[in-house]
C-alpha cells in the first residue's frame, strides 16, 4: 500500500542555479546533492516536512510544461511582494481563489513565472 508521496522530479537547465533559487528564494531546504548516472547533477529541495522536488537535467535540456507548483503561504501580500523584488514575473496578480476546505475561505492567490520555467502558484490569506 502506498504510504506518501517521496518526491517530483523538474527538469532545469542549471541545476546549482535551481536549487539556490529554491533555497533563497522560496526558502526550501536543500536535502541532497548527487551525481546521477552519467554524471548529471542532482538536487533534493524540501518545503517544511513535505515531499522533496528532485531538480535534474537532460542533456540538451527539457522545456517545462503542462507544470505548476502550488505552495501555500501565511502571509500571500508579503510573499507576492518578496518574489516580486526577487524579479519574478507575475503573470496572475493577487485575485479570489476556490477554497479547497473550510480553511481555505477567503483565501486568494497570485502566479509568477520561476527562472527555469517554472508556473508557481501562492495561495493563502
Amino acid at each position: 500500500m502506498l504510504t506518501r508521496m517521496d518526491h517530483v522530479a523538474l527538469h532545469v537547465a542549471d541545476v546549482p542555479a535551481a536549487a539556490r533559487f529554491y533555497v533563497e528564494v522560496l526558502g526550501f531546504e536543500k536535502i541532497y546533492d548527487s551525481h546521477g548516472t552519467g554524471g548529471q547533477a542532482i538536487a533534493y529541495v524540501r518545503l517544511g516536512d513535505s515531499s522533496m522536488i528532485e531538480l535534474t537535467t537532460r542533456p540538451g535540456g527539457e522545456p517545462m510544461s503542462g507544470f505548476h507548483l502550488g505552495l501555500e503561504s501565511d502571509d500571500l501580500a508579503a510573499t507576492t511582494a518578496k518574489f516580486k523584488a526577487a524579479g519574478l514575473h507575475c503573470t496572475i496578480e493577487l485575485k479570489p481563489t476556490t477554497a479547497r476546505g473550510e480553511h481555505q475561505t477567503g483565501w486568494r492567490r497570485s502566479v509568477f513565472k520561476g527562472p527555469h520555467g517554472e508556473t508557481i502558484e501562492i495561495k493563502g490569506p
